[in-house]
């Protein structure tokens, strides 16, 4: 039943195409025509060949040398990340944000946090604020610095970074250099 239905749409285009002459087939030339350009772009960005390179260079040759780097010296990096792995479930709930200061002339925010760690070591933490894409852009990240100990906690520090004028959450996430956060290590604490 379909296949009467396509050959009666084809003998009704064929017959239209014969009453209009030349136009039908300048139409018809002119749709190839558009058909092989949009190929000729599009065929390189959906290729098969491009996502395999691309898979290849951005994923699977960085995990191939993270593996690497974690299987040097027996396993030594993985014992740390044991112990970081550790740590953080026994620490995390006490981390917390501390007062939150914000100046700026309009463009541009310095934004100045405290943190209280606990007794977790700061260089397993990292500090950075959050803004989600504008206009479906990317999310924009940046690591805040450590700038000082704050004199009246042990374990607090003063963190600061300078960011454009927009809404910024700042979050605590784990640090470690084979870490994939959260994949591996899924603690992550938003200022609220």
């Amino acid at each position: 039943m379909k296949r009467h239905y396509v050959w009666l749409i084809w003998d009704t285009v064929r017959v239209a195409g014969i009453e209009l002459g030349n136009h039908f087939a300048f139409e018809q030339t002119a749709w190839v025509a558009r058909t092989r350009e949009s190929m000729a772009l599009l065929t390189p960005r959906f290729s098969s060949n491009r996502a395999v390179r691309e898979y290849t260079e951005r994923h699977y040759l960085p995990a191939a040398s993270a593996y690497l780097e974690r299987a040097a010296n027996k396993g030594a990096i993985e014992v740390e990340l044991v112990n970081l792995r550790h740590a953080l479930e026994q620490k995390w709930s006490a981390i917390r944000f501390g007062e939150v200061k914000v100046e700026g002339d309009g463009e541009r925010h310095v934004l100045e946090i405290q943190m209280y760690l606990d007794d977790l070591d700061p260089q397993a933490v990292r500090v950075k604020d959050y803004a989600d894409g504008i206009s479906d852009g990317d999310p924009m990240r940046q690591e805040m610095k450590r700038l000082q100990q704050m004199e009246e906690a042990a374990h607090g520090y003063v963190y600061c970074a300078q960011v454009p004028a927009t809404d910024y959450t700042a979050r605590v996430i784990p640090y470690f250099s084979v870490v994939a956060v959260p994949l591996e290590a899924p603690q992550i604490l938003w200022q609220r």
